[in-house]
């Protein structure tokens, strides 16, 4: 089976400890940092400790995909996180592919 190129977007990884530069993002209840100024696009993510977000996704590290249409993407996928909208111009789902948390982000 052909695999088809994705462009690669960031890695996310589940961290405890404040980082500079962090964003909150206050309908997940947790913080961002780090991928605006990673060379290699490293987002740092810390989560509140009620964070509605699934475990695999606050546990385990994520690597994002820039695709062109989320929708399309996520058919017969096993999706963890419906598309939603975390800042303008974004949407994105994760899906879970042999217990790991896969990123899909389209911009608009």
């Amino acid at each position: 089976m052909a695999h088809k190129k994705l462009k690669y977007h960031h890695l996310g990884i589940p961290t405890n400890e404040k980082k500079k530069g962090e964003t909150y993002l206050s309908q997940f209840k947790m913080y961002v940092s780090g991928y605006e100024a990673s060379e290699y696009g490293i987002e740092w993510m810390r989560f509140e400790e009620n964070c509605p977000l699934p475990e695999l996704v606050r546990k385990v590290p994520h690597v994002a995909f820039e695709v062109d249409d989320v929708y399309e993407e996520i058919k017969n996928k096993k999706v963890i996180i419906e598309p939603n909208r975390p800042s303008k111009g974004i949407l994105v789902a994760f899906i879970e592919e042999n217990g790991v948390p896969i990123e899909l982000i389209q911009k608009d």
